[in-house]
């Protein structure tokens, strides 16, 4: 299993900010899909996504939610998150436990 760690920057001249685990991961996935965003639906079951964006808010960053709508069997109402803060990944490291 890996430990993911990243340090993280607000442009232009936010501090650098360590990230740990799942907030890490989380934060490299919200990097990686920009305007896009991400949603459960993109992500592994089980990964408990609104708590990841808790954590990242209460640690300062930006993040928005839309509600979108889908159909199917079981069709509802699922959250895509965005990344707002302009950031720069400055390490990103996984390391094997």
């Amino acid at each position: 299993m890996k430990k993911f760690t990243i340090v993280v920057k607000v442009e232009p001249d936010g501090q650098p900010v360590r990230l740990d685990g799942r907030s890490a991961w989380m934060m490299k996935k919200l990097v990686e899909a920009g305007k896009r965003g991400v949603s459960t639906i993109d992500l592994p079951a089980g990964v408990r996504v609104a708590h990841y964006i808790f954590l990242l808010r209460r640690a300062g960053f930006v993040i928005s939610t839309e509600h979108a709508s889908h159909g199917g069997l079981f069709s509802g109402v699922h959250a895509v998150y965005r990344i707002e803060s302009p950031i720069s990944i400055l390490e990103d490291i996984a390391a094997a436990a």
